[in-house]
């Protein structure tokens, strides 16, 4: 485990010994050893599990609502039953049945109007699929930046230490230098998780958004055949 793996490297500091504590204990006294900096790593934690959670369960009835609407879709387009599909895609509220009822709602305005109404709308539901991922992407640089700066805060505050005394000592520096790690390994504890978070939401997204794009060139050939049909009529 990660947090085991960086507690047993700090153990190795002067003046950092290990208490009788259970792991969950260390851990929470070096949480709370880091000073005023665990506070602005904390929101980042707790904003970054809020939005992790949220975004998992928003993309995952999405994505169900998404993968039903297209396979009824696609049946129905089969059988060129044009009403029964708008009809349904109106009704639904899911990203591809937003799309493809732009589309089908233009089937008889022909082809590029088809083509263009589909673009507009996807536009549209993807800016709001990636509805969060930004906090996601802003919360991973910005948690390993304030570690780093609770390190840069804990070197001086050892140096500061070195100068009031006029030597140097390991008990003079061991807390800046504590302060200093810790500050720059929780920081990137936080950012890790917050980063593969990300990167999951972008891959599911992708996979929503090919289907969606291949639903709706299935319909894009349907209406065209049906167009080419009737005008060889």
């Amino acid at each position: 485990m990660l947090a085991m793996r960086l507690y047993g490297v700090l153990l190795q500091l002067p003046g950092v010994e290990a208490p009788q504590l259970t792991w969950q204990e260390q851990l929470n006294k070096l949480w709370w050893d880091t000073g005023w900096m665990r506070w602005p790593l904390a929101l980042c934690a707790v904003l970054g599990i809020i939005v992790i959670v949220w975004k998992f369960i928003d993309l995952t009835a999405k994505a169900a609502r998404t993968k039903r609407i297209l396979k009824e879709v696609d049946e129905l387009l089969t059988q060129r039953r044009i009403k029964e599909a708008l009809d349904i895609t109106r009704d639904t509220n899911a990203p591809a049945a937003k799309i493809l009822y732009a589309g089908l709602e233009r089937h008889e305005e022909g082809t590029d109007r088809v083509m263009k109404a589909i673009e507009n709308q996807g536009l549209l539901e993807m800016s709001k699929l990636e509805k969060g991922l930004v906090v996601l992407a802003t919360l991973t640089n910005i948690a390993p930046l304030l570690g780093f700066l609770g390190t840069v805060v804990g070197m001086i505050l050892a140096f500061q230490s070195i100068e009031a005394a006029g030597e140097v000592e390991a008990t003079l520096v061991a807390g800046g230098i504590k302060v200093a790690l810790l500050t720059t390994a929780f920081g990137l504890m936080i950012a890790i998780p917050v980063s593969i978070g990300h990167n999951y939401f972008v891959s599911r997204i992708d996979a929503l958004v090919i289907d969606m794009e291949e639903s709706a060139q299935k319909m894009v050939d349907v209406l065209h055949a049906i167009h080419s049909g009737k005008a060889a009529g």
